[in-house]
């Protein structure tokens, strides 16, 4: 697939935010072309409607069917009667709701029938959409394949969540052994696979405030973190940690990692936001299908107003064709592979115990400490 322009399925989101505006602005850009081959799933009826509002001249094809799809064209792929939908900007409404649902219902569709290859989504409102719990969810209940991880992502970030969307007053009930092993295994292999790695390097934050300071402001670090650390780096698993948040961040210690596992969405958001304000995009990873997107919600306050940014769709454009690549590259020679002639001798003495690369207190070892402030 190297030398072939991959086939980019590319959802339209609530009919109300700012997604066809991101996709006018973004291919605005000829050089888009270049790289892959886009299929727009949404109304062209509603995408004119957005093109007059913010003087958009780019021209698209409309189509019927992604094999219609054009190489050198930007694709509009009508699925939906948009005779029942009505662009208000700004507004949160049933009808924008199902048309959203109905571009990623198609686009997934195609998806399982070979027709596109990767997955870029615009934002949409889950308030409008029955039983939506987010992007990674239902594509999980709709492949029935695979358990996806969230990633937040740039070239310099990666800030994967324990936990996703969950209220703040449940957070240490959701937060288990289990659970952050199963994400630091998920994290680590789309860190090889996805990325390309080869040996990935993940911080591991606290929960508590202070690394719950022995026991003083939490039990969580000794008696869930700490031992779930210890099991990730026995699987093989640089993982390091807990280090507090805020002085990680602080100091720019993430420069020192491949990633980053927080426990919570804002531990995790909120200062890769602060960092990375403009390119961030937002990956599912450990899913068979490549779905990335811009990490910005639907900002209905500057719909129809000119003001949005296609920065991060187009990084969430170049990334899905990046790591689609990356996965076949990796794949490719473990399809057949060789068999093992030898038996390795492994050394697991304390010599060859993981370090951290920052030299900090709290560090994944086989006595591990608190750190301290």
């Amino acid at each position: 697939m190297n030398d072939k322009k991959i086939i980019v399925a590319i959802t339209s989101g609530d009919t109300n935010g700012i997604g066809y505006e991101m996709i006018f602005k973004a291919f605005e850009d000829s050089t888009m072309l270049e790289l892959c081959t886009p299929v727009i799933y949404g109304s062209s009826k509603l995408a004119t409607y957005h093109a007059h509002s913010i003087h958009s001249e780019l021209q698209l094809s409309v189509i019927n069917n992604a094999e219609e799809a054009h190489p050198n064209k930007v694709n509009l792929l009508n699925c939906f009667n948009d005779d029942d939908v009505n662009v208000t900007f700004g507004e949160a409404t049933p009808e924008s709701g199902k048309a959203a649902l109905s571009a990623i219902d198609r686009a997934i569709e195609d998806y399982q029938k070979g027709l596109v290859q990767v997955l870029v989504t615009a934002p949409v409102n889950r308030s409008t959409i029955e039983g939506f719990q987010g992007h990674a969810d239902y594509l999980e209940r709709k492949l029935g394949k695979g358990a996806g991880i969230s990633i937040l992502m740039n070239e310099e970030l990666r800030v994967a969540l324990v936990t996703n969307n969950v209220a703040i007053k449940d957070i240490s009930e959701s937060i288990t052994k289990q659970k952050i092993v199963e994400k630091g295994e998920r994290f680590f292999e789309s860190l090889r696979r996805d990325m390309r790695i080869t040996s990935p390097r993940i911080a591991v934050l606290s929960l508590n405030p202070r690394c719950g300071e022995d026991g003083a402001l939490g039990e969580e670090e000794q008696e869930i973190i700490i031992p779930a650390i210890e099991e990730l780096e026995n699987k093989g698993i640089q993982a390091f940690g807990p280090y507090a948040a805020d002085n990680f961040f602080g100091n720019g210690d993430y420069y020192h990692f491949d990633g980053v596992l927080a426990m919570y969405h804002d531990q995790g958001l909120t200062p890769f936001k602060t960092i990375c304000p403009d390119e961030g995009i937002r990956y599912t990873a450990g899913l068979p299908i490549v779905r990335t997107a811009p990490a910005i919600g639907t900002q209905f306050g500057m719909a129809g107003r000119n003001q949005a940014s296609p920065a991060m769709l187009c990084h969430a454009i170049y990334a899905a064709i990046d790591i689609f690549r990356n996965r076949k590259d990796y794949d490719k020679p473990l399809a057949n592979p060789l068999p093992k002639l030898y038996h390795e001798k492994r050394d697991d003495s304390e010599k060859v115990r993981f370090r951290s690369p920052i030299g900090q207190e709290g560090q994944s070892s086989p006595a591990p400490k608190t750190p301290k402030n």
